[in-house]
Formats: C-alpha cells, structure tokens, sequence
C-alpha cells in the first residue's frame, strides 16, 4: 500500500513540475496558458514539492503572492496533516488505511 501512495505522490509532483515548465515556456511565446486554478490545484492535491521545484528551475510564477506564499503553505499544511494522523493512528494503521 505505501509503494501505491509514494509512487503516486511522485508521478503528481513530476507532473505539477512538467506543467511548470510548460505554462513558462507557453507564457514566454505568448501561448493559450495552463490556468493558475489548475497548478494550484495540483499542489493542493499533492504536487506541492513539485510546484516549488517548478517554480524554482523555471522562475515563475516567483512574483505572485498566491504561488510565492500559497505553495509553500499547502506543503506546510501537507505535513503537518501526515504528522497529525501518523500520530493519531501510527504508522502500520495508516499503511493498511
């Protein structure tokens, strides 16, 4: 159960970093764009490292409070809920949630 919840956590965050780089490389060739709904979204969902990492090596969406503020909240708030029910429940009960 746990390789099922790592190996999807890393295929969202690789995604949410892709679609980083993409919405760049469209907003410097003036391109229909990824809506910033979505890639928060992804974030929200689980791509948070992976937006930050796509924030990083793309520098965008760097200058926009909601990003720059929002993303690294989502990530703070993903921890502290894994934190939360590990603690709660402990590990194994988590593992065969």
């Amino acid at each position: 159960m746990l390789y099922i919840v790592f190996y999807g956590l890393l295929s969202l965050n690789l995604l949410t970093f892709i679609l980083f780089g993409i919405d760049k490389h469209k907003a410097r060739n003036n391109r229909w764009r990824i809506s910033e709904k979505t890639l928060l979204l992804l974030a929200a969902f689980g791509g948070s490292i992976g937006a930050i990492f796509g924030m990083m090596l793309f520098h965008h969406k760097t200058l926009h409070k909601k990003f720059y503020l929002g993303i690294p909240l989502i990530l703070l708030i993903q921890i502290v809920l894994v934190v939360f029910f590990i603690d709660k429940f402990g590990m194994s009960k988590l593992l065969y949630f």
